[in-house]
């Protein structure tokens, strides 16, 4: 058996350099996302040293969009989807024109034809899906109403991108590539087709989807088996994103989305979302390993006014474009900066069209490494963006006044000597259904919206946000507390909550969960009086029984 193949060099060489580089760009108090880039950029084919295998990567990357897809679609619902679609649909389609416009705009004073600006202008228009969910993510938006906008406005660009992907080769000749111009009814009879696909495809996952996949986990949930489980979720992620794409012309990140999104509307939605998290992750950092791969760093030497230039257009107008549209609607401007942050950046679909300009000849190589140049940069810009969002919240917050979202609000809580409970899931709301009986003060903090306005309406204290970041624990009083109770699961999470608690009160008892012996040992060091292990704890159960036999 042969020890060096492709395959695996490319993912062994991206994700040992994704780690170094990540760690340092960690260090240097940057987002890790830049590191895994740098790493793309290290082990592609326009630097010296070893070389991965570009479209080995770019299709382990699919596999990590399709996961990440499917992963939102977990926690997202048809009511959701449904909720935004007056702003999604015609907010997508005017930021995708005037994007267009504008790159046709660039092309036009470059000389180029105009199906080259065309094609051109309209691979800025559309987003990265890794980079929106990655930053949606890391902040915990991606079930609240902003976050809902900006799956659903992405939602629509799929879609839009999708019907492009197949009138481009067919209007090629009207653009001035290869190919014969298309007849108006022969390009009539391919949009309806088209179409046609994408309908019966939704058809298809509602009606019969719906009663497929819950269906399928739950015989194998039976079984007891994890592994199989597990394997139960892949299968369904990755099965239904590629015969969606053969079956009906859609894209795999659409087919995984709508898979997922059905499969939210069954229990075992948030154990497939536990189970589907390690490998999501880990595809979705060769995903920006993969991008970096495809940069050649000497177009910024070459071109680098029309390099700024681009990155010009999908950083600052794109971005205002969204912007105005979302404060048209009457959204707040924590909102509408939030959906233009978001889009500033392009991605998979740009790479995608992109190549298919090249292989039709309606796009130049310099249009395909500015393209890929503006594509770089506009990801490494993008965590930048929303560091500056996060610090002029306060801001933002005070100057919106009443006119703030319901996420946004948060009142100080008067309490003393009470418990702050974080997180409201199966173990939160046994703890809070003890206090209540108990009779014991207590606030929860908790991360999902619709939780948030759940237990206010049955009368408890529940402030919106994440512990771990500045002013949420203050808001619960965390300084005249007497006990925080860590209810998460996440214990890295959960040792940046600890150790701001006890910074904040020193007095404070703390007490956290954990799954291993290291993250008691990480909790423990970040200040937590008691860590409970579930498996400790069944252990001193079951000896406890056998004892007072």
């Amino acid at each position: 058996m042969p020890h060096h193949t492709p395959l695996i060099a490319t993912i062994v060489g991206g994700l040992v350099l994704a780690f170094i580089f990540g760690t340092l760009a960690h260090r240097l108090k940057m987002p890790p996302l830049i590191g895994y880039l740098l790493a793309g950029i290290a082990i592609g084919p326009f630097t010296p040293g070893f070389v991965g295998d570009a479209d080995l990567a770019q299709e382990l990357a699919e596999i990590g969009v399709i996961l990440l897809m499917f992963g939102v679609g977990l926690h997202f619902s048809l009511k959701d989807l449904l909720s935004v679609k007056t702003i999604a649909i015609p907010g997508a389609v005017v930021q995708i024109t005037i994007a267009t416009l504008l790159g046709m705009g660039l092309g036009w004073a470059l000389g180029w034809p105009m199906g080259e600006g065309f094609l051109f202008g309209l691979a800025l228009s559309v987003a990265s899906t890794v980079v929106l969910l990655t930053a949606l993510q890391e902040r915990r938006l991606v079930e609240t109403k902003r976050g809902r906008i900006a799956v659903g406005w992405l939602i629509v660009e799929d879609i839009a991108m999708v019907l492009a992907l197949v009138l481009i080769p067919a209007l090629s000749g009207v653009l001035g590539g290869k190919g014969e111009a298309m007849t108006g009814s022969a390009l009539m009879v391919t949009l309806g087709i088209t179409l046609g696909k994408v309908v019966a495809f939704v058809a298809v996952m509602l009606i019969v989807g719906r009663r497929v996949i819950p269906w399928i986990l739950e015989r194998i949930a039976d079984t007891g088996s994890r592994e199989l489980f597990r394997l139960a979720v892949l299968a369904i992620a990755l099965g239904f994103a590629l015969g969606s794409a053969y079956v009906f012309g859609v894209s795999f990140a659409l087919g995984a989305f709508f898979a997922g999104m059905i499969l939210s509307e069954s229990e075992l939605s948030h154990r497939a979302a536990e189970e589907s998290l390690p490998l999501r992750d880990a595809f979705a950092v060769l995903f920006f390993v993969s991008v970096g791969m495809l940069f050649d760093p000497s177009v910024l030497v070459r071109e680098p006014l029309l390099v700024l230039a681009t990155v010009f257009i999908i950083v600052v107008g794109k971005s205002l474009a969204a912007y105005f549209i979302v404060r048209l609607f009457g959204h707040p401007m924590s909102t509408a900066l939030t959906i233009s942050a978001s889009l500033a950046q392009i991605g998979e679909f740009s790479f995608i069209l992109a190549t298919l300009g090249l292989s039709l000849d309606l796009l130049s190589p310099v249009a395909r490494d500015l393209i890929l140049g503006g594509a770089i940069l506009s990801i490494l810009i993008n965590p930048l963006l929303f560091s500056m969002l996060d610090r002029l919240k306060p801001v933002i917050e005070k100057r919106e006044g009443n006119e703030a979202p319901v996420e946004a609000i948060q009142q100080p809580v008067e309490m003393n000597d009470h418990v702050v409970l974080v997180g409201y899931g199966r173990v939160g709301r046994a703890i809070g259904s003890q206090l209540r009986a108990q009779g014991t003060p207590f606030v929860v903090i908790e991360a999902q919206l619709e939780s948030v306005e759940a237990l206010r309406a049955e009368g408890i204290t529940a402030l919106y946000g994440n512990a771990a970041q500045a002013g949420v624990l203050t808001a619960a009083g965390i300084e005249r507390a007497r006990w925080m109770l860590v209810a998460i699961p996440d214990a890295f999470e959960a040792g940046q909550m600890v150790e701001r608690a006890r910074a904040a009160n020193a007095q404070l008892r703390v007490a956290a969960r954990a799954h291993s012996d290291a993250e008691v040992e990480h909790l423990e060091k970040h200040g937590a009086n008691e860590v409970i292990m579930g498996e400790r704890e069944i252990a001193r159960g079951m000896l406890g029984l056998v004892a007072a036999a």
